[in-house]
């Protein structure tokens, strides 16, 4: 599990990289000519979209039907910039060991780039194609489309905005969040003299209605509401790329709005030197939330 942070903090956070540093709508009866007794499949590189970045990862289990197979679905760190989804390969092999019923999607999206790839709301709404594709397709696939998102860096804060604000179907019934940034004002970001422009690059401001507080609009931790889904919150004393006020600040909100969640704090920075001890009750929180709201029947 140590590998996965090493890869993400070298590009976990926008700043550091530029500058130094359920509903029932969807729980559809199974066809009467669903298959019985199928084969585990891997299926590699699924394209969701006309972009070449825009592709996942599925594995199905054996035994699967869209009456109970529901998924967790992956989202990578890397600043919005960087990363790739073999960066969470290690939690694909750590799930299938202990969820062998649970069908594991590992995604990527559209990488942020300079002068005119922006992050958000796109790699949010990334998220809403690839959920949307496998909800067209679950017959086909045999899965039922329910999710437990999980997401590393910046992949947890894009996992934590995709359900605050665009799950409107409550097709995603958990979220981990595992270092995400959640709040833009807080002044650990705003006093940074690069912010400005990074929150330039980062948002297109063209996507929001005029006079919109972009830092705000892109803040999970401001956006929680009674909808919130219940979430897991995992921060470093002493993180350089993600303040613990942030996990702090999202705690608060979930707490405010009576949401079911639990906020781990380990000794350390942005997870690649927490202790195995704290890695192995994060697993088992994780374990934890699938099992009892992601749960096979």
């Amino acid at each position: 599990m140590h590998a996965i942070f090493y890869r993400s903090i070298l590009v976990s956070f926008v700043l550091t990289i530029f500058f130094g540093c359920s509903s029932d709508e969807h729980a559809t009866e199974i066809p009467n000519d669903e298959p019985t007794n199928l084969e585990a499949i891997t299926m590699l590189d699924q394209s969701y979209g006309t972009h070449t970045q825009q592709t996942y990862d599925i594995y199905l289990p054996e035994g699967r039907s869209s009456d109970k197979t529901k998924i967790i679905l992956l989202v990578h760190g890397g600043g919005w910039t960087s990363g790739d989804k073999a960066d969470m390969n290690e939690f694909v092999t750590l799930f299938q060991d202990k969820h062998p019923a649970h069908a594991i999607v590992n995604m990527n999206y559209v990488l942020a780039t300079l002068p005119n790839t922006p992050a958000f709301p796109n790699q949010f709404l990334d998220i809403d194609a690839v959920i949307d594709k496998l909800t067209v397709d679950h017959q086909e696939l045999h899965i039922q489309p329910e999710f437990g998102l999980i997401g590393v860096s910046a992949g947890a804060h894009l996992s934590l905005q995709y359900d605050y604000v665009y799950d409107t179907d409550d097709q995603v019934k958990f979220v981990a969040d595992i270092v995400g940034p959640t709040d833009f004002t807080d002044p650990f970001y705003t006093n940074d003299p690069q912010f400005q422009f990074a929150l330039d690059f980062l948002v297109d401001a063209n996507q929001y209605p005029d006079g919109t507080n972009l830092a705000v609009a892109v803040s999970p931790a401001l956006q929680v509401s009674d909808a919130s889904s219940p979430s897991l919150l995992f921060y470093g004393t002493d993180d350089p790329l993600v303040p613990l006020s942030n996990g702090d600040r999202l705690d608060s909100a979930l707490s405010q709005h009576n949401i079911t969640h639990k906020f781990s704090i380990y000794a350390g920075g942005h997870g690649n030197d927490w202790s195995e001890a704290d890695m192995l009750q994060l697993e088992h929180q994780v374990s934890t939330y699938i099992t009892t709201y992601l749960g096979i029947d």
